[in-house]
């Protein structure tokens, strides 16, 4: 039988182990806390925790709960919006200083992995799949884009040639990002918030945050407790809620459905992933695949805006799953499961500061498995007074959604049903 549900996946059947953390109690004491246990709050934390600091993390549900662990779990390198967009509306020295970071979040989890020893099934390559003619120039353009900004590691595959790495007959090309990848990203996060409490960082679950009051040191409380701390980090993205009122004018949480099928022999996952890549479409509302570690096809794609789930996320992901893969038309779905992410109007992550000692970093806009751990790493600069690198993010100016609260989900819909039709008539 199917196993769909919203609050598990596939990645938590298949999770490391991990302790049962206890929730807060009563008055603690500290340097830094950090609201939100997935990839911006627990990468925040391990680098704060290099750098000496006191750190007190706070998680609404379990390390991982939100979007860090149920997500496609691909590595892709830079931003949902790319330099030429950067550059032409916030100017070259804004694209100048974001493109030298665009690489970096990958260069971080990596040494991760390797310096904290943490098993996620690491493995290289992701790949960028045009859908028709006019998306395969937009590859070529981007290969060229990214090349200028210094990185190397492309390899375009025109015509057929993608087959190579596709078994799919779906594309007219794809673009190789020999630097990428793919990995389990509850793992991920898991290990690293490992990392964290070996350092002396303290993690408590299952402690939802209340309110934070502001003022020379901040004071955030929960149920049972509260944390007096030096800074805050807010990093709950999509499932923040209103808890600081400052940060929900200007993003809208977005839901996304994947699903896991049944273990695939090894001759058909060969068919399908020659080399054990993942791929991306180019479509607006792309699709996204790869093969677990036990040759599953973890399929996703599409977007409801608002975060609301569909009636059936099989019945939206099987018939684009079939497109790709006709074969795999009636395979039996494991695992089905959605997750929010955190969507800026310009597509570009929000990083700013309260009051002087209250840090946030969110709104990746669907691409933050790289550049929520690069903002980790800014944020902890930023304590220690290097804020040169954040304040490149800070500066971006974030519009609110056209329509304001009550007409964003709708505006937002219409846009992309207009995108979509764009896709499929290869405009």
């Amino acid at each position: 039988m199917t196993k769909v549900s919203h609050t598990s996946s596939y990645y938590a059947a298949s999770m490391n182990t991990a302790p049962s953390r206890p929730a807060l109690e009563g008055r603690v004491e500290t340097d830094v806390c950090v609201i939100g246990g997935g990839f911006t709050g627990i990468s925040s934390a391990l680098h704060l925790a290099e750098r000496g600091y006191r750190v007190v993390v706070l998680e609404s549900v379990q390390v991982g709960f939100g979007a860090s662990g149920r997500n496609g779990g691909q590595i892709v390198n830079s931003y949902s919006r790319d330099m030429d967009m950067i550059e032409s509306r916030y100017g070259v020295d804004t694209a100048k200083a974001l493109g030298d970071m665009a690489f970096e979040g990958n260069r971080i989890i990596r040494q991760r992995i390797e310096r904290y020893a943490i098993a996620c099934d690491l493995k290289d390559g992701n790949l960028f799949a045009a859908c028709n003619d006019k998306q395969l120039q937009n590859l070529r353009e981007h290969k060229a884009l990214w090349e200028r900004y210094g990185h190397q590691q492309l390899e375009l595959l025109e015509g057929k040639s993608y087959q190579r790495e596709i078994g799919s007959e779906r594309y007219t090309g794809a673009l190789l990002d020999h630097s990428g990848g793919h990995l389990h990203p509850l793992n991920l996060v898991l290990g690293q918030a490992a990392a964290v409490e070996s350092l002396g960082g303290t993690i408590y679950e299952h402690s939802v945050v209340e309110s934070v009051n502001h003022g020379s040191r901040v004071r955030i409380k929960t149920a049972a407790g509260e944390v007096n701390a030096a800074y805050a980090v807010v990093a709950g993205n999509a499932y923040l809620g209103n808890t600081v009122p400052e940060l929900t004018g200007r993003t809208m949480p977005c839901g996304t459905q994947i699903v896991a099928t049944e273990p695939l022999d090894e001759d058909t996952a060969r068919q399908l992933l020659p080399t054990d890549r993942c791929v991306e479409d180019l479509n607006y509302l792309l699709d996204y695949y790869r093969l677990s570690a036990d040759r599953r096809l973890i399929y996703g794609g599409g977007v409801t805006y608002g975060g609301r789930d569909p009636a059936s996320i099989e019945a939206v992901i099987r018939p684009k799953l079939a497109q790709t893969f006709p074969a795999l038309a009636n395979i039996k779905i494991d695992y089905a499961w959605s997750g929010n992410f955190l969507l800026t109007l310009n597509r570009l992550p929000q990083f700013g500061c309260i009051n002087d000692n209250v840090y946030y970093a969110q709104g990746y806009s669907g691409h933050g498995v790289t550049a929520t751990h690069l903002a980790g790493k800014l944020i902890a600069e930023v304590l220690a007074g290097r804020n040169e690198r954040f304040d490149a993010f800070a500066n971006i100016p974030h519009l609110p959604f056209p329509g304001g609260h009550k007409l964003q989900v709708p505006f937002s819909a219409l846009g992309a049903w207009y995108y979509s039709l764009r896709d499929r008539l290869g405009m």
